[in-house]
């Protein structure tokens, strides 16, 4: 046979040709390793024992799981050639860890090794459902009483965006939520807010207090001075028609900055 011919196809050929063994113990003796990787994935058995993500998770929580351990669990099986710990492990790599594997865009995705249609939509599922847990906790009619909360929403909402996002939570007289709004969009470097727009937007609503913030995409949260700027003629110019201004928060990776705190309002 040319070398030319020994491919991918050769080898598939061969191995129809060949016997075919007994059980799977036979198989992996008759065939060697890497003719094995080239048909068949990998499932998670590959882990070693003692480390199965489905072993660890129910001995000892999910919580003690690894990003790589996680992420096998929800893509399942290898791909030709990798095993599953192998392919976690090279996503993961590929993309600089986790968070930037899951705020990838999924034409990204799509290109990397193993990754098809479902695998793309299932990373994605699962950072929108982490989204969404935490967008529960603020629905319309809750007090906003907890600024932890406020803050784990603000962060599971903002901080992978590519660009600037400006918001505003719109709050009663209790300060109860009466909704969330992604008012202004801009690029990596600033989002142009517009105080007529937010005045507008709040009258609206009938709101008697907001809470503003917005993302650095940049992962940094030190406000900039244009950022200070803003806060005060929003502040100003809400308190003309009795709504007041709670705080303006400012999301950047995994920080929440609080320009309340830092006593610009």
């Amino acid at each position: 046979m040319p070398a030319a011919d020994f491919g991918y196809g050769a080898v598939q050929r061969i191995l129809r040709l060949a016997p075919r063994p007994c059980n799977t113990e036979a198989a992996a003796i008759s065939a060697p390793e890497s003719l094995i990787s080239l048909t068949t994935p990998l499932p998670l058995r590959a882990w070693s024992n003692g480390e199965r993500p489905h072993e660890k998770l129910l001995e000892r929580g999910v919580g003690a799981l690894s990003d790589a351990e996680l992420l096998a669990l929800l893509l399942g099986t290898g791909t030709r050639g990798s095993d599953a710990p192998e392919l976690v492990r090279r996503l993961l790599h590929d993309h600089d860890g986790l968070r930037n594997l899951l705020s990838a865009p999924a034409s990204r995705m799509l290109g990397a090794h193993g990754m098809g249609p479902a695998r793309v939509a299932a990373l994605q599922v699962s950072l929108e459902l982490a989204r969404r847990h935490y967008g529960a906790a603020l629905r319309a009619g809750v007090s906003l009483s907890s600024p932890l909360e406020i803050r784990r929403f603000l962060n599971a909402r903002l901080r992978d965006r590519p660009y600037e996002v400006f918001c505003c939570l719109y709050l009663d007289n209790r300060h109860r939520l009466i909704a969330f709004e992604e008012l202004f969009r801009g690029t990596i470097d600033g989002a142009s807010v517009h105080p007529r727009e937010v005045l507008q937007q709040t009258l609206a609503h009938n709101a008697a207090a907001v809470i503003l913030a917005h993302n650095h995409p940049s992962g940094i949260a030190e406000p900039s001075r244009a950022d200070e700027l803003i806060t005060v003629r929003l502040r100003d110019a809400l308190a003309r028609v009795d709504v007041h201004v709670l705080d303006h928060l400012i999301s950047a990776g995994p920080d929440t900055l609080s320009l309340a705190e830092r006593g610009v309002l």
